[in-house]
């Protein structure tokens, strides 16, 4: 991650963005356990906080029968974002994909995402699974 520099006044600068790889990306991705699904809802988006695991480079979380889970069988196109800090660097994630409610117990039992505890009261038995067609990440030193 980039120092700050300074420019031609001598005057400190916030240091630019950093382009995260793949390979970051799916480490933060892994190490995460909180992200927020944006979800389109006819002319509006919705965003949801949901707790997920990574699996297979897919995301999977659970819901409950509700407007969420409605709203992704009509508009599967998704964004999922995590995001952090190490030290004094922020970080952030986005992955671009399409939603889909799992279909079967074997796809259920293979992505191990029935052992995933809600974090929200209530029964959450509804499954799903973000095929990711994008991942991009990016990171900067936190101003003073």
């Amino acid at each position: 991650m980039g120092d700050h520099s300074t420019d031609d006044d001598g005057e400190t600068s916030i240091p630019a963005v950093r382009v995260l790889d793949d390979a970051e990306c799916w480490r933060l991705l892994e190490a995460a356990s909180l992200g927020r699904l944006a979800v389109r809802r006819d002319a509006a988006i919705d965003v949801f906080p949901v707790n997920f695991l990574v699996h297979d480079k897919g995301i999977y979380f659970r819901s409950a029968p509700g407007s969420k889970l409605i709203d992704l069988t009509r508009f599967p196109d998704v964004a999922f974002e995590i995001d952090g800090q190490h030290a004094r660097h922020l970080w952030s994630v986005v992955v671009h994909g399409r939603a889909a409610r799992l279909g079967s117990d074997a796809e259920i039992e293979a992505s191990h995402i029935n052992t995933l505890a809600g974090w929200h009261p209530g029964e959450k038995f509804n499954y799903v699974r973000i095929e990711p067609e994008t991942v991009s990440g990016r990171s900067f030193a936190k101003a003073n």
